[in-house]
């Protein structure tokens, strides 16, 4: 799997229609950002997260992405199951991004 340059439109559509997304939002100038890049495309080459969407969003190009980061920290991080919010962090290290994924790849939903 490859990691998915996406806005704020798409991002909205791929929650609904995957079922597992993780999305990496990034700011310009961010040199977090740019030290996570190399293991944000590890994971989603990762085939224990063969089943999980990566997807980026430049807040820069975002208007809800924007505004998101003008109240957190960059990178931010969000998983999503179902179309459902499960967990969002500024995260800053390789190992909270992996715990992150992991949280995701072992969550199941529970029957409605």
């Amino acid at each position: 799997m490859r990691v998915l340059d996406t806005h704020d439109e798409d991002l909205r559509r791929l929650t609904h229609e995957r079922h597992k997304v993780f999305a990496k939002f990034t700011a310009e100038n961010c040199p977090t950002c740019e030290q996570l890049t190399k293991p944000f495309i590890q994971f989603s080459n990762d085939p224990t997260f063969a089943d999980i969407l990566f997807v980026r969003l430049n807040s820069e190009e975002n208007p809800v992405a924007k505004q998101l980061m003008e109240e957190r920290a960059a990178p931010f991080f969000v998983s999503y199951c179902q179309g459902q919010l499960l967990e969002c962090d500024a995260l800053f290290t390789e190992e909270e991004v992996k715990d992150m994924i992991l949280r995701l790849s072992q969550y199941t939903p529970k029957a409605s």
